[in-house]
């Protein structure tokens, strides 16, 4: 009986270890595919600030809490079965829906450019316009579901790519803890971005001298921020959307331009051993980034052709 015991009790070690093993697995594979995913998200929370532009300030946070609760039911009610039906029914169609994916960051990307060189919509003029806060209020939160469904397809997919070797079971927990982290890592950061010139506000209320200065730093300091957001969404939409089209060109054996791009990199990474990883990465980046913008470009270029031809 002492043997069996013991013998039991390996069994039950044993088991915890693979157990944990595979935990870790997932874990690892989580935070891979978030990776992945950066520079959607990066997009993500630079476009939802806008969102609650020209809205009373105690209505911020829960239009936010409006739209991350539409975000999560987009991921895990719509995104997530798909994807997993594509997974065990279809996994040929992820490549060519990844460098589609990649292709509307493209065209997102060059469309900001284009607007920020020609003068775009002002949200804030739009919102003045509304008479009725209500109405201003759910058309916001509706436009930022509608706008968060296209980016949460984009981050699934590629958080699917990146764990698509892995049995089915482990794909849906990846997919729910990405969908789930992402999630509140967006919109706890949005929400601290909308309130940050609130919070500054009532700093700079403050007797102490150094208090006031932080606040009044915090209230200058949030267009600035709003612009670096932009700055960087769109540079990583290229640079993801990019990546995601070489990578499909590199998967469909096309390896005229990923070779050239790795070999670059790699040259490069060879010429500055000392940051050679780092190097590595900045060139394959800017690689993804400049085949972005050409077929951003192109994109752009057709559909503004056929608009003028209709």
């Amino acid at each position: 009986m002492p043997s069996g015991l013991i013998a039991l009790l390996d069994d039950v070690a044993g088991i915890a270890k693979l157990a944990a093993a595979s935990l870790d697995d997932v874990t690892a594979a989580a935070g891979k595919a978030g990776s992945k995913a950066a520079g959607v998200v990066i997009d993500d929370t630079a476009v939802t600030p806008r969102y609650v532009m020209g809205l009373t300030p105690e209505r911020e946070l829960p239009i936010i809490w409006k739209i991350a609760k539409g975000s999560l039911r987009n991921k895990l009610l719509f995104l997530l079965p798909a994807a997993l039906l594509l997974s065990a029914f279809a996994p040929w169609l992820l490549p060519p829906l990844l460098m589609l994916g990649g292709a509307f960051l493209c065209f997102e990307a060059v469309e900001k450019l284009l607007e920020a060189v020609q003068g775009g919509h002002d949200v804030a003029d739009e919102a003045l316009e509304t008479h009725s806060s209500k109405e201003l209020e759910d058309q916001k939160v509706s436009g930022a579901i509608r706008t968060d469904f296209i980016l949460s397809g984009e981050i699934m997919a590629i958080a699917l790519g990146t764990v698509a070797a892995e049995p089915i079971w482990e794909q849906a927990i990846i997919l729910v803890v990405v969908a789930v982290l992402i999630t509140a890592g967006v919109y706890g950061v949005v929400g601290f971005i909308v309130k940050m010139d609130d919070i500054g506000l009532h700093l700079a209320e403050r007797r102490a001298a150094s208090t006031r200065a932080i606040g009044r730093g915090l209230v200058m300091a949030m267009p600035v921020l709003m612009r670096i957001l932009s700055v960087v969404g769109t540079a990583a939409m290229l640079w993801v959307g990019g990546g995601l089209i070489v990578h499909g060109l590199h998967e469909f054996h096309w390896d005229a331009i990923p070779g050239m791009i790795h070999h670059v990199a790699e040259a490069a990474a060879h010429a500055l051993p000392a940051v050679g990883p780092l190097v590595e990465w900045l060139v394959n980046a800017v690689g993804g980034a400049v085949v972005g913008l050409v077929v951003g470009g192109i994109v752009v270029a057709v559909l503004h052709l056929f608009h003028r031809k209709h």
